[in-house]
């Protein structure tokens, strides 16, 4: 997910996790809209993650992390996200990494999702006020994008943990953002067609 305000592919990148190498995610290895692998359901992962799966849970990190920092991403010229989805980075697996700072920047939400699934969500809807972004669309894209406000997510970590949180909010938005990539499904399909600022009269705008 494309940070507005605050905040690989495959072939090439693979080659150098391959060899253990330092790695380090560029917009150029970002996968774009029109990709067949954004439009597949992820694969499920199995356990133990393999080296390869877990430094791409690591690198897909760092892509947060710098990009999060405005010397490095300046540097690097790279977007900010706080969240980032294997499909994006070229693979097609159940894997998502999330880094989700407040309106102060302070991280409120870190965490990689193994095989996630929101398992229960609320009726009452939330949305950005700005619309959500995506590193993996270019243009932007008007209109609300209305998600639950509050969801429970059941995922695996990287080291196998089972867990089962609840957030509310924008580490919610994030969290429905990314694990729409692993369904197969990007921001825009959820903004009303006929009219995109359409919302529900209790959605709840976050600015």
């Amino acid at each position: 997910m494309f940070n507005h305000s605050r905040p690989f592919c495959g072939k090439n990148i693979l080659a150098i996790i391959l060899k253990g190498e330092p790695t380090l995610i560029l917009m150029k290895d970002i996968v774009r809209d029109g990709d067949p692998v954004l439009r597949q359901v992820a694969q499920k992962l199995t356990f133990p993650l393999s080296d390869h799966y877990r430094k791409l849970a690591d690198d897909m990190m760092e892509y947060l992390v710098n990009s999060q920092d405005p010397k490095i991403a300046a540097k690097h010229q790279l977007r900010a996200g706080v969240g980032l989805a294997a499909p994006q980075v070229g693979e097609g697996v159940s894997m998502a990494a999330l880094l989700v700072p407040d309106d102060k920047g302070e991280i409120i939400f870190k965490e990689v999702y193994v095989n996630p699934e929101i398992i229960s969500e609320s009726v009452r809807k939330t949305c950005l006020g700005e619309g959500e972004g995506c590193l993996s669309v270019d243009k932007v894209i008007d209109g609300y994008v209305p998600r639950p406000n509050k969801v429970t997510v059941h995922y695996w970590t990287v080291d196998g943990e089972e867990k089962t949180i609840r957030l509310k909010g924008y580490p919610a938005i994030v969290s429905g953002h990314e694990i729409d990539h692993l369904n197969g499904h990007l921001f825009y399909d959820r903004i009303n067609k006929e009219n995109p600022f359409a919302l529900d009269e209790d959605t709840i705008v976050i600015y």
